[in-house]
């Protein structure tokens, strides 16, 4: 099942949203455009978002997830961290725990959750990611370095393609070979990123589990398999990420005030603009606006693109609605 535009209007425009795991096999990719989707899995169920459903859900499913939690951190509107160590005294607890959530979740939703249990934040999101979908996966204090060891390096969180490739050119595929890295090497490398990458390559990354107030604001950003010029799927990849902006505003109840784009370049020259509405929205319509608006001014720039997103700012929670903590 892919979750985009219909690649037989006619059109073949728009991107994927997101696929399933079948759909997955045959090389479809969340952001992909559409019309290569059709091409790589003609034969697949071709659904439309329903972004105001995916909202509602995740409010419904984090609201859940907090009934498990000592501290709950919501960071997407499908993820969040959760530390447990109040009511629970050993992993083994944790695990049962995990077993109890991702049975409510299910009883209650209909819905599967991967769970990633470890002694910190970096290590448990990569735990969650290895037995996906429906996945339960402990990591023990003591495995941590046997679990670390093997792991290619773009699973660790925000290590996209551009550092992969940089650290695969150095010869460092494994998380293992990464941690075999002076830090001083990393930090010339990435500045004060490599700190935080040795942190996670040597399993001693620290940061907390925190409850987050009110978001300052709210952003998505579609990073393109190759550099483009065609403005059609530059559009289509923005009309994408104005629907998935606005999925994770109603998610978290919140209403906006700013919309903004930003618009990268080949040799990552990159430009950001804001419009801002007489008063608080919540409404999909102004975004869309907005975003098309903002992004006549780069209409007939040539220059190939690299990046583009979207970004709502100046939030306050919607009136009459649940304040939900991101």
């Amino acid at each position: 099942m892919i979750v985009g535009a219909d690649p037989k209007n006619g059109k073949g425009r728009g991107v994927v949203t997101s696929c399933s795991y079948e759909a997955r096999k045959f090389g479809v990719r969340s952001g992909m455009p559409i019309s290569m989707a059709w091409k790589l899995c003609p034969q697949g169920i071709y659904v439309p978002p329903d972004f105001e459903l995916y909202g509602e859900t995740s409010g419904r499913v984090m609201d859940i997830m907090r009934e498990f939690a000592d501290i709950f951190e919501q960071t997407s509107i499908d993820e969040a961290f959760m530390d447990v160590s109040k009511r629970c005294k050993t992993y083994d607890d944790a695990k049962v725990l995990a077993s109890n959530l991702k049975e409510s979740l299910k009883e209650r939703e209909g819905l599967t959750v991967s769970v990633g249990i470890s002694p910190s934040k970096s290590i448990s999101k990569m735990a969650s990611d290895m037995r996906k979908p429906d996945g339960l996966t402990l990591v023990q204090p003591e495995e941590v370095d046997k679990f670390l060891e093997p792991l290619a390096v773009n699973k660790i969180s925000g290590v996209g393609k551009k550092t992969t490739e940089f650290l695969q050119n150095k010869g460092i595929d494994t998380v293992g070979q990464l941690r075999r890295v002076e830090a001083k090497k990393l930090t010339d490398w990435f500045g004060k990123g490599g700190v935080w990458l040795w942190a996670i390559a040597n399993g001693i990354e620290e940061t907390p589990v925190e409850e987050r107030g009110l978001r300052k604001s709210i952003s998505v950003e579609q990073t393109f398999e190759r550099d483009i010029q065609n403005k059609t799927m530059v559009r289509d990849a923005l009309e994408s990420l104005s629907h998935e902006v606005h999925d994770r505003l109603l998610g978290e109840g919140l209403w906006y005030r700013t919309v903004g784009i930003k618009v990268r370049f080949e040799g990552f020259v990159t430009f950001t603009r804001e419009k801002t509405h007489t008063g608080y929205v919540d409404d999909l319509g102004v975004i869309r606006e907005y975003v098309t608006l903002l992004f006549r001014e780069f209409e007939k720039d040539r220059r190939k693109m690299r990046l583009v997103g979207v970004k709502l700012s100046d939030l306050k929670p919607a009136e009459g609605k649940q304040v939900k903590l991101a």
